[in-house]
């Protein structure tokens, strides 16, 4: 048996010694230290020696286990470098080569006209607040004045969650909220994401982007609302952009208005995105119904103001010309590369 364990060692020795690649190298271990080895199979005959050499035979087996273990270890770093500096022979760099250009990314349009408008009304005055999209009944409809059986309040239009949690029709909640939490004057935007039950269109979807304006002191006028209006017009779209109100109605507003602008593609002259009107209706706007004073406990008789909101989306689509609302959402690399020179 110990010419059997010479055997195999100086065998093992030699067939690791002259191995060229590390697959080869592994079978070798296999071959060598595995269950299935010869060394294995050594150890199991020790029970046919006496108790007096089964340790010292014992011994020399782990012995050879271990010279090889540590030269297959040795040999293992060795073909590793090897096949590194081959690797690297293959891939050398050729610097009399032209470099690659790197595939910057951009800012998404939403991204930018997020900021864009932040910046202008941070320029009238005005504070950003935020709020979350997941509200409770008092807050999206109950504070803003909106009864009982309205029809923005039914499982077609709004996504209820459950316990009257719902997903925020639209970001007045943030208003109320700070209207419950400070004493006016107050001068606030909030922009951020609003659901609603809608249809995927080329004009509609169920996620949407909207910022609301409210402002409330002393003596604050419709002339004052009409002319933060006519101010953002001319920040956001050109000093060529005209604005108009046309009646309409709201809850949460006494009176209300719709919100026009002049059409950004035409100038007013009609064309196919004015419907030849010469107009595109940006969001609804009024000032703030004594009603939802009294819900936030703010003095009607002290205290006017107005509000108003802009979809978000429609003022992406009309500054960078994009004709589906579908295209904001999809992340095509292709859209989104054409905004690089947007970016700031």
């Amino acid at each position: 048996m110990k010419e059997d364990l010479k055997r195999i060692l100086a065998e093992a020795k030699e067939r690791i010694l002259t191995t060229k690649s590390l697959p080869d190298l592994q079978n070798l271990k296999s071959s060598f230290l595995g269950k299935k080895s010869e060394l294995s199979q050594l150890m199991m005959k020790l029970r046919e020696l006496t108790p007096e050499e089964r340790p010292a035979f014992g011994k020399a087996i782990n012995d050879a286990k271990g010279v090889l273990d540590t030269l297959i270890t040795k040999m293992y770093s060795r073909l590793k470098d090897a096949e590194i500096n081959r690797q690297n022979k293959d891939m050398s760099v050729d610097l009399t080569m032209p470099g690659r250009s790197l595939n910057k990314g951009s800012l998404h349009p939403l991204t930018l006209v997020w900021r864009e408008i932040e910046d202008v009304f941070i320029s009238l005055g005005f504070e950003i607040a935020e709020g979350t999209d997941i509200e409770d009944e008092f807050h999206n409809f109950d504070a803003l004045n909106t009864p009982q059986d309205h029809p923005s309040r039914n499982l077609a239009d709004t996504f209820y969650v459950e316990n009257k949690q719902l997903l925020r029709t639209h970001t007045s909640p943030v208003q109320i909220r700070t209207m419950e939490t400070h004493e006016p004057p107050i001068r606030i935007i909030a922009p951020g994401r609003a659901y609603r039950n809608d249809k995927i269109d080329a004009t509609h979807s169920p996620v949407f982007h909207q910022v609301e304006a409210l402002y409330v002191d002393e003596n604050v006028t419709f002339a004052d609302l009409k002319d933060t209006l006519n101010q953002f017009v001319v920040k956001m779209f050109g000093p060529g952009t005209k604005s108009r109100i046309r009646p309409h109605f709201f809850p949460f507003t006494e009176p209300s208005a719709e919100i026009d602008i002049s059409c950004v593609g035409c100038g007013g002259s009609g064309c196919r995105i004015c419907k030849d009107s010469g107009w595109i209706e940006m969001g609804g706007a009024g000032m703030v119904d004594p009603n939802v004073f009294e819900k936030v406990g703010i003095d009607s008789e002290k205290y006017t103001g107005f509000a108003f909101g802009l979809g978000m989306d429609r003022i992406a689509m009309l500054k960078y010309n994009i004709k589906d609302i579908r295209v904001l959402f999809e992340n095509d690399l292709r859209v989104l590369k054409q905004f690089r020179n947007e970016n700031r």
